[in-house]
């Protein structure tokens, strides 16, 4: 009898039709519905259930293999421990971010942004607030649903253009999205390749910060003449604490399922303490939020079970492969797996989605020419970010261009953050820059064995 491992076919390419089935169906209904002018285009064929086609098509192709192959392959790509521990992760963090909304934390944070921030920088401002909700809270779409209301209301005010404004919200909120640690995406990265969570925050916050400064510099400059004042609503310094724990325990390297269950627990005894929350407010928050990234969660698992079956049927194999002709070095690796993911987010317009299915062929790519997990994670995440919020046709930018009733790419043409992140980015790889010691002494070595045969 054959063991799985034996049972390897080589379809190439066609080993990928499962995904593609999955991809064409959730893209194509989404433009076709788009061109028809129907509202949540995207929204009418939901993820999952093209996914589930998808899985149809996985366990209906190849007959030459048993149907209990197929399934042993599907299970062992669900079952991985670092899957199971992300999906552990997504429904902690889903319920810390509902109980900590639920009992005031959010609109606490947002007001005391806005109460210390002279109105002559309230671009920058909407723009660094953004950035400490979403950090915070994980969530690129909580940020903004969060914030373009108050955007609008600032530019309406001030007389800013409510494009730059949408903008400045745009680049806070994809900011937390790339560097949270209870971010879907972060999580995805790290887990997907195997990379320390705090590792892969130290590495990207060298990279997002320099782009961040350029791009509160820029935000000041170009909207200079907002002066008139806002008033900031009440806010509770006690009800921010637990956002400011959670991200200084994640720093500090404390174990990420750890830090979010402290941080549901701290979040519920704030708002039992004050008043905003009841026994039953704080445990329908809680659950809301699980179930709110149950979603997520499934997609994870039945991602990974169609990957397995894909793997199986030679095609993870086959693109390594073929990635490979074309990489001469650790560069066109960086380049390689940059590519991919962006081109994944672009389609999937989900960069987690795109992270979920480039992760192993990164983690493949990267051990192969040294690459650290840390740094796989960071380019999974900081390529996927910055290419779907530069896509005109994604959910949050057609939700900021409906709040500020201007159209996709006038917001686009002042995403200055995600710009900025990209170039950051893109320099670190064409200057083969932050290496970590052990990749370079990895490099060290590898020059030396081959002077070694060289010489010998």
């Amino acid at each position: 009898m054959t063991t799985l491992n034996e049972a390897k076919y080589k379809y190439g390419f066609w080993a990928f039709i499962p995904l593609l089935v999955f991809l064409l169906l959730f893209l194509g209904s989404g433009v076709i519905y788009t061109l028809k002018g129907t509202d949540s285009a995207f929204d009418q064929v939901p993820i999952l259930a093209a996914l589930l086609v998808g899985m149809i098509v996985a366990f209906a192709m190849n007959p030459k293999a048993k149907m209990d192959d197929k399934i042993q392959a599907f299970s062992n790509g669900i079952s991985e421990s670092g899957v199971i521990l992300m999906v552990l992760i997504f429904m902690s963090a889903g319920a810390f971010s509902s109980v900590s909304k639920a009992m005031g934390g959010v609109d606490s944070v947002v007001n005391l942004g806005i109460h210390f921030i002279p109105s002559q920088f309230l671009v920058p401002g909407i723009f660094i607030i953004g950035c400490f909700i979403s950090i915070s809270t994980g969530t690129s779409v909580g940020t903004v649903v969060t914030m373009a209301p108050i955007a609008q209301g600032i530019a309406e005010a001030t007389g800013i253009s409510p494009a730059m404004a949408m903008g400045a919200v745009l680049g806070g909120a994809m900011f937390g999205d790339n560097l949270s640690i209870i971010s879907d995406t972060t999580i995805a990265a790290t887990k997907g390749v195997g990379a320390e969570m705090k590792d892969k925050f130290r590495m990207n916050f060298k990279i997002a910060i320099p782009a961040a400064i350029a791009a509160i510099i820029v935000f000041t400059v170009v909207s200079a003449g907002a002066t008139d004042s806002v008033q900031a609503g009440a806010f509770s310094v006690i009800k921010v604490i637990p956002y400011l724990a959670v991200l200084i325990a994640a720093v500090a390297g404390m174990n990420v399922l750890t830090v979010l269950i402290c941080g549901v627990l701290m979040s519920s005894a704030i708002g039992l303490a004050y008043g905003s929350l009841t026994f039953a407010s704080m445990m329908q928050g809680i659950g809301n939020g699980m179930i709110g990234m149950a979603s997520v969660a499934f997609l994870s698992l039945f991602i990974r079970g169609v990957i397995g079956i894909t793997e199986m049927n030679g095609g993870i194999e086959w693109l390594v492969e073929k990635l490979s002709l074309h990489i001469k070095s650790r560069r066109g690796a960086e380049y390689s797996i940059a590519l991919l993911v962006s081109l994944l987010a672009f389609t999937l317009l989900d960069n987690t989605v795109a992270i979920l299915t480039a992760a192993p062929i990164a983690k493949t790519v990267g051990d192969q020419y040294g690459i650290a997990p840390k740094r796989m994670a960071s380019l999974l995440d900081i390529f996927s970010c910055v290419t779907l919020c530069l896509a005109p046709h994604t959910g949050m930018i057609i939700l900021l261009s409906t709040t500020a009733s201007v159209s996709p790419l006038s917001i686009l043409h002042v995403a200055f953050y995600q710009m900025f992140l990209g170039i950051a980015a893109i320099i670190t790889v064409q200057f083969e820059l932050m290496k970590t010691p052990e990749e370079k002494a990895a490099i060290k070595a590898a020059k030396e064995q081959k002077r070694i045969e060289k010489e010998a």
